[in-house]
């Protein structure tokens, strides 16, 4: 039976991809949707773009780009290398592509400009990275860095009263477009939780694993989830963006 899973940010860390993908038993059959930020943290950033390009020649894959994608994809075109960026987990990525060869930089360049800035399936469930601002949905959207760093979305949503009806006047209305939202971008270990977490209507799949969590996948229509090993355990040695 086909099945739609969806996984949130990896950060660098190929290790916990396996993981999450053997324990979900994912087969051919089965639908992919990433949520974004598959680089910056750990060490494996370019392993994971590797493996994704491959992945997506033999498996149905939707690819949504992260604000640290954007990035990455800035340096390997432009060769932007912003102070921020390095700070906040780019130096590994830099690292992990050490000895690549331009012909190899122009293929994981095509992924990553590729990438969507956000899927809205038949069912009227949307997949996007951080959040939007417009009353009127994505497409509607003013600036559209606000797909891949926009967090009032989710703010709204963890701070709604759980009392309120969805045919309530006071409903926020940007919620009200679509059956279900699956986002990414802000770690819901922030709020002490290490799996994906339900508010309102959205489903927030950033359970850390750029930090001290793990890496989730969730069927979409069932809810049922795997998550991988914590990824410091995975990455002893490493920092990742602790």
């Amino acid at each position: 039976m086909k099945r739609t899973l969806v996984i949130g940010d990896i950060h660098g860390g190929f290790k916990a991809l396996k993981q999450v993908l053997e324990r979900a038993a994912v087969t051919a059959e089965d639908q992919l949707i990433f949520l974004g930020d598959y680089v910056d943290g750990w060490s494996e950033s370019s392993h994971i773009i590797e493996f994704l390009t491959e992945l997506s020649e033999k498996q149905d894959c939707i690819f949504i780009k992260g604000n640290h994608d954007a990035w990455c994809e800035d340096w390997i075109s432009l060769g932007m290398s912003p102070e921020i960026w390095l700070f906040h987990g780019g130096r590994k990525t830099v690292e992990s592509y050490e000895g690549y060869s331009l012909e190899h930089l122009d293929r994981h360049l095509a992924f990553f400009q590729q990438m969507e800035n956000y899927y809205v399936d038949p069912q009227n469930r949307l997949f996007i990275h951080a959040g939007y601002s417009s009353m009127h949905g994505p497409e509607k959207e003013v600036y559209s860095s606000n797909y891949r760093w926009d967090r009032t979305l989710w703010e709204t949503a963890v701070s709604m009263d759980k009392k309120l009806a969805r045919n309530s006047e006071l409903y926020p209305k940007r919620l009200l477009l679509y059956n279900e939202i699956f986002i990414g971008h802000t770690p819901t270990i922030d709020l002490g939780v290490g799996y994906p977490l339900n508010k309102a209507n959205i489903w927030n799949m950033d359970t850390g694993a750029a930090y001290t969590g793990s890496l989730s996948i969730m069927d979409v229509d069932t809810k049922e989830f795997w998550q991988s090993d914590p990824l410091p355990s995975l990455y002893p040695h490493e920092r990742g963006r602790n």
